[in-house]
């Protein structure tokens, strides 16, 4: 086992401490993959052989260092691979670490009765044909022949289904990777069908996702929007681990920007260009792809005041929250 995933428990908009976090991760080993806002993936490999220490203990080390230095908690998943890593990490609680054993038959044990949504790459539309056909497990996908699973899907994926469904991880931790992207998401209290407070959830993660790349002088070039609704009583993705069925859009920005009136204005097009009728929404995610360093991006001059003036406006509240914390400024709408 040689592989941890870190999640650490940092709050809303913190993303700025994570480069101190990795830091303490590195002090380990130097093959640590960030994933941000708050994670990392961590080889263990050659740290297990230099400091003759198993996983359990350099996860509890982990977890005393980031506790002690930034009164930080962190959820570990341990494995022999990222993928395991990673799903072990969904069933982790706040101070403890979930381990899968490296012997395959504990690998197989521990996938066979999860749901093929569980499986880190396989989305919505995927798990639906596989549980239409009934391989609502990885049990049975790792079962099931490999042209079947390729039939129903394409070459390339339906092998990579099999392969990980049969505990199989290609993946490796590549160290110093920079993320290319930035997600928040809005879970609503109960399924919520008004438009109103579907769109009151979208105005405040453009508003956290703004502050997060100005924060870190990013500018991002793709929007993508995922609502996801509720269960179905009939759905068969209900009884295969209750994942909800998901709508998922993107949209290029004119220009890059960090802008957060920018990212609204994208946001509610795409939230109304869905045609919602009574939907049942439980919850709403935002994604800024195409990361870029702000310094480098070109920006089109307007000659609109009004436009100059809500920048100006926009670094003005990003000071008063730097020094005052998150939600000591908010849209009007918001604050109500």
């Amino acid at each position: 086992m040689t592989i941890l995933c870190v999640r650490f428990q940092l709050p809303p908009m913190h993303e700025a401490a994570l480069p101190q976090l990795l830091g303490l991760l590195e002090e380990f080993t130097p093959v640590v993959e960030a994933l941000p806002p708050d994670g990392a993936l961590v080889d263990l490999r050659g740290a297990e052989r230099y400091f003759g220490r198993g996983t359990v203990e350099f996860a509890s080390l982990i977890r005393v260092r980031a506790l002690a230095r930034y009164g930080v908690d962190c959820v570990i998943g341990a494995g022999p691979g990222p993928m395991l890593a990673r799903m072990a990490l969904r069933e982790s609680a706040p101070g403890t670490t979930r381990m899968v054993p490296e012997e395959p038959d504990a690998v197989a044990e521990f996938l066979a009765e999860r749901p093929v949504a569980a499986l880190p790459g396989v989305g919505g539309a995927t798990a639906r044909t596989l549980c239409e056909y009934g391989l609502d497990t990885l049990g049975k996908v790792a079962a099931a022949p490999l042209s079947t699973l390729q039939r129903l899907t394409s070459a390339r994926t339906g092998r990579e289904l099999h392969e990980k469904a049969s505990g199989i991880d290609r993946g490796r931790v590549v160290p110093n990777a920079t993320s290319h992207s930035l997600t928040t998401e809005r879970p609503f209290t109960r399924d919520e069908l008004d438009p109103v407070l579907h769109r009151r959830a979208l105005l405040c993660a453009t508003e956290e996702l703004g502050t997060r790349l100005r924060a870190l002088e990013k500018v991002c070039r793709t929007l993508t929007l995922t609502v996801r609704y509720a269960d179905l009583p009939h759905s068969r993705l209900r009884s295969s681990g209750g994942t909800p069925i998901a709508t998922t859009r993107s949209r290029t920005l004119k220009e890059p920007t960090a802008h957060s009136s920018a990212l609204t204005a994208t946001a509610y097009r795409m939230y109304e260009a869905l045609g919602l009728q009574r939907a049942r929404v439980r919850s709403i995610a935002l994604r800024a792809e195409g990361l870029g360093s702000a310094e480098q991006a070109s920006h089109q001059l307007t000659f609109d005041p009004v436009d100059e003036k809500v920048r100006r406006i926009e670094e003005v509240a990003d000071r008063a929250r730097a020094k005052f914390g998150p939600h000591v400024i908010v849209p009007g709408t918001l604050a109500a």
